[in-house]
């Protein structure tokens, strides 16, 4: 940074940054160091039993030390900072909570094992829902649409699934289904918003409460009562050939069902789409200036009923992965809020597909590290654990909203002159 650039707001954010720093050093001594005893070891374990990656040794080090040299890095960039600064302060803050999360599974492992590996795979299949649900909020609201009905969408498509996969005793015709159950919520989305102009919000928001009360009351009346209604076929975990023996890497990420791979596919083609396509050049304009898109012979209405439907179509694949892929069967409001995480997950990655799944990927890691912490018995109650995730959309929320741009004409209705 030149000493033209640096600006008074410049020079507040480098002294905040490193004073939190600093204080996540102080943080790793204080919170976890006096509950630690000498001599305690932590282990990080990095083979799964039920895999068949190949071996590695599992890392054992004493807990204190891990803990020191946590702090350490966290004091090393604090005092940098305030000195002489970082030029990318975000990598560095990237590191710095990584050491922070770090120092905490040390503590919260300490004296047991921690498989690092099935944490990490863990933390991948609890952000598959979350991610296609950013994917759902960037198809929609690229083209100005604002989605708050994702929620109700995913459950739409996740009752589909389990009915339809259980009366045809096919996980693909469940699958389909359920893309078909999102796509036409999505449908009266879109109808409600582009063609009736309704508030979007207020649109969105009763898409939740319709699927919320017609999903509810057909389960208690019929998937309830009539178990064979809800007993879908599942998708068996697939693990790919040579790269599921890779250690760490293998387990983790070659060894899931086709809903996590095709996920990941959804996430490499929206983005290529999006971005070098003339499909997501005319997307990314009506969502900025759609007049002038008009202007130029893109139909503005088509466009956001494509991209709104579309986008219904990958909620109801959130949706089904719910079912097909994970309990088998379904409950109500299982999807527990995943609808709105994904929508910060889309905001936290500035409506890109690439941010939207490496912020999912957060969300993921603090699902799964309640469960894990709530096996390791660690002395936090339990109504703490099952607020991480919450609380990590919040926190996400409150530091980049600020800082992100919405596309311009997201949530105004078009009126065609």
């Amino acid at each position: 940074m030149t000493v033209a650039q640096v600006t008074p707001r410049s020079q507040r954010r480098a002294r905040t940054m490193g004073i939190f720093f600093c204080l996540v050093s102080l943080s790793i001594l204080l919170l976890f160091m006096p509950s630690t005893q000498p001599g305690q070891t932590t282990t990080f374990a990095f083979t799964e039993r039920s895999s068949n990656a190949l071996g590695i040794a599992d890392m054992v080090f004493r807990t204190r030390v891990g803990l020191y040299l946590m702090a350490l890095v966290a004091i090393f960039a604090g005092g940098w900072q305030l000195t002489k600064g970082f030029e990318r302060v975000n990598v560095v803050l990237g590191l710095v909570v990584g050491a922070f999360v770090l120092a905490f599974l040390a503590w919260a492992a300490r004296g047991q094992s921690m498989n690092m590996t099935g944490m990490i795979k863990s933390s991948l299949l609890r952000a598959i829902p979350i991610t296609l649900a950013a994917l759902s909020g960037v198809m929609c609201e690229r083209c100005g649409v604002v989605n708050i009905g994702i929620e109700g969408m995913m459950l739409s498509g996740a009752f589909f699934a389990a009915l339809f996969g259980s009366i045809t005793d096919s996980a693909w015709l469940g699958l389909l289904a359920a893309m078909i159950g999102g796509g036409l919520m999505a449908a009266l989305l879109a109808v409600l918003a582009i063609r009736y102009k309704v508030n979007q919000i207020i649109a969105g928001t009763a898409i939740n409460i319709l699927a919320t009360g017609l999903t509810s009351y057909f389960s208690s009346r019929y998937l309830q009562k009539y178990a064979e209604l809800n007993n879908p076929a599942t998708f068996s975990p697939i693990p790919l050939p040579g790269l599921s023996k890779i250690p760490i890497v293998g387990p983790a990420l070659f060894n899931h069902t086709l809903l996590v791979y095709l996920t990941l596919i959804l996430v490499v083609v929206i983005q290529i789409m999006l971005y070098y396509t003339r499909w997501g050049l005319r997307t990314r304009a009506v969502g900025e200036h759609p007049r002038a898109a008009d202007t130029l012979g893109v139909n503005v209405f088509l466009t956001r009923y494509v991209n709104v439907i579309s986008g219904g179509l990958i909620a109801g694949l959130g949706g089904a992965y719910l079912v097909l892929s994970s309990v088998a069967r379904f409950d109500e409001l299982m999807t527990a809020g995943k609808g709105f995480i994904g929508l910060a997950a889309m905001i936290f990655g500035k409506w890109n597909p690439v941010g939207a799944l490496g912020s999912s990927l957060i969300f993921g890691f603090a699902d799964a590290l309640q469960t894990k912490l709530a096996i390791l018995a660690v002395p936090i109650p339990s109504q703490f654990l099952l607020m991480a995730p919450y609380l990590v959309t919040i926190v996400a929320l409150a530091g980049v909203v600020g800082r992100s741009r919405t596309p311009a004409a997201d949530g105004v209705p078009y009126e065609k002159s």
